[in-house]
């Protein structure tokens, strides 16, 4: 058993949702955003008698680099599970997932200071239907079921109890989601990324409470924020804290009450034997690691040790593929040192100006190429750049 020292423990299950073109199990294309409700699915999405699935390759091959770059233990053999729950999002009354042996296992991922979150397991699975509540989570009197999520591939990433503020959990995310952005198996505009987070306090004796289905990394820290001082209050008060399995209401910013926390051995799994056992080969395993691209880790070691650049500007450029693949261009042509200060801090400044992500907006680079060498030759100073990026 874990012997926990912090104040606060906290281990996410993140749900993320991996770019490939059709679903998990059939052949329906995934729907965007803008399709109409229920118009991307099948009797195999359904569950309806007599379907039968049949399985994505490309996605496993995408969930095999997420291993892979989170430092797993490959399992040799990929076997699918029935996970069985009535509930309206999921019409055939169970989830095709693994459990017995997961795809991969082990592994870890550090966070932006260095500290080493471990990874228990990474597994395959299809995404529920969508649940849309037209007046909100508890104030709605009916609930409309959209299946055109149903049958998309997911993959599950379980922490270890590791992180200890919701601090270390936003920032456990964007590592994540920048370890996803550059293997390109997710879809930064229409992907989503969900976490389940499991959160203890010492003072408790560290019973533990579940928060389900919080999007995103900005999220995961306000939701953390207010359970952990909801807990503290209910112990000042001479509450007890319950096993228990609450949901976050983003709008109003609370957590509230579901269900006890069920277990494991409640969704009674079952080897799901309409699926063949897969085997991952060392061939299969090799390819994937060929197809590997450079990761965060890696350009930040190339820009320190080729440019001569901070290590600290490095990291910043390379938590971003878009900007360290605009730094390598523009190093390319003016002194790397004078680009990784203006990107990591003029670019950035200006984004933030006009409350923009890089992947929103479209930047020429050879524009910028241009206003640096102004810089850089000393014919306009470091304002009249900014200012003019501001315009374009």
């Amino acid at each position: 058993m874990k012997r926990f020292t912090s104040e606060i423990i906290i281990g996410l299950e993140i749900h993320t949702e991996i770019d490939t073109k059709t679903k998990l199990f059939c052949r329906c294309q995934k729907a965007k955003k803008e399709d109409l409700p229920n118009s991307k699915c099948c009797p195999t999405c359904l569950g309806h008698p007599g379907s039968k699935p049949v399985l994505n390759k490309k996605a496993v091959e995408f969930a095999l680099k997420l291993c892979l770059a989170l430092n797993c233990e490959i399992s040799p053999e990929l076997i699918f599970s029935r996970k069985s729950y009535f509930y309206p999002d999921m019409s055939k009354n169970y989830q095709i997932s693994q459990y017995e042996i997961p795809l991969g296992k082990n592994g870890k991922l550090n966070l932006r200071n260095g500290k080493e979150i471990g990874i228990i397991r990474v597994h395959m699975e299809e995404d529920p239907a969508s649940l849309i509540h037209p007046a909100g989570l508890k104030e709605s009197q009916y609930v409309l079921v959209d299946y055109n999520r149903s049958g998309n591939p997911l993959v599950e990433i379980v922490t270890e109890p590791d992180l200890a503020s919701p601090d270390e959990a936003r920032d456990f995310m964007k590592q994540l989601i920048t370890v996803l952005n550059y293997l390109e198996i997710f879809d930064i505009n229409e992907g989503i990324i969900k976490a389940d987070a499991n959160v203890s306090i010492k003072e408790s004796g560290y019973t533990r409470v579940e928060i389900k289905n919080i999007t995103g990394f900005k999220e995961i820290e306000r939701a953390l924020v207010y359970e952990v001082k909801r807990q503290q209050d209910e112990l000042k008060h001479g509450k007890n804290i319950y096993q228990e399995t609450r949901a976050w209401d983003s709008e109003k910013g609370t957590t509230f009450s579901l269900r006890k926390k069920e277990t494991e051995e409640d969704y009674g799994y079952i080897i799901d034997t309409d699926l063949t056992v897969v085997e991952i080969t060392d061939k299969w395993a090799n390819q994937i690691k060929k197809e590997m691209p450079e990761l965060a880790q890696d350009k930040v070691k190339k820009f320190v040790e080729k440019h001569k650049i901070k290590k600290e500007d490095a990291e910043i450029l390379a938590a971003e593929k878009e900007l360290a693949e605009m730094f390598e261009k523009v190093a390319k042509e003016i002194d790397p040192i004078l680009a990784a200060k203006w990107l990591r801090r003029e670019l950035v400044r200006v984004l933030n100006y006009n409350k923009k992500e890089l992947h929103e907006v479209e930047i020429d680079e050879k524009h910028m190429i241009d206003l640096l060498k102004l810089v850089e030759n000393k014919k306009i100073t470091d304002n009249v750049a900014i200012r003019q990026k501001r315009k374009t």
